[in-house]
């Protein structure tokens, strides 16, 4: 055994939603890519190629992806973020999304707000954090799976239900 392995510092997984202590750091970040599921993709993409059969046969040339690049999501960054508390012991979060590296320094007293995520081996997930020294609350922001299909997608998605809406209430009538 060497000198690091006998001095490596211990961290730990917090499990309150509601961690309060001296902010030590950010890790290094690295990327994650959140799933679309299938049937809001499949949805989206059905209702969207109503709407392109139409503005094909107008010679309009409306925004195309394939359900692949759909269903892919949006990556956003995670960042570990360190944290030790008044007993003296090391806790990790993620956060996901970024928070302005001016916010936080070395030494602020912060509270922050956490949840656990899905995959319970991942340290649990920031969702707020209040900077207690400058009286900061900062929100971390991310890509939504909304942002991700876009709103030329969405407009021409809800154009295709609005067209197959109309042909419905025709045939019912």
């Amino acid at each position: 055994m060497d000198d690091t392995e006998l001095h490596r510092e211990r961290i730990l997984r917090h499990v309150s939603p509601i961690i309060t202590g001296r902010f030590l750091g950010f890790q290094a970040s690295y990327t994650r890519e959140v799933q679309v599921g299938r049937p809001l993709a499949m949805a989206v993409f059905v209702a969207a190629g109503v709407a392109q059969m139409i503005a094909s046969l107008l010679r309009m040339n409306p925004a195309r992806r394939t359900l692949k690049e759909l269903r892919k999501g949006p990556e956003f960054l995670v960042t570990p973020v360190r944290l030790r508390d008044d007993l003296g012991q090391t806790y990790e979060v993620e956060m996901h999304g970024q928070l302005p590296q001016s916010a936080l320094h070395r030494g602020d007293l912060v509270q922050l707000r956490t949840q656990p995520q899905a995959d319970h081996t991942l340290p649990v997930k920031m969702m707020q954090v209040v900077n207690l020294t400058t009286m900061q609350p900062l929100t971390p922001r991310i890509p939504t799976r909304w942002s991700h299909i876009g709103p030329a997608l969405l407009l021409q998605a809800a154009a295709g239900v609005t067209i197959i809406g109309a042909v419905l209430a025709a045939v019912l009538r």
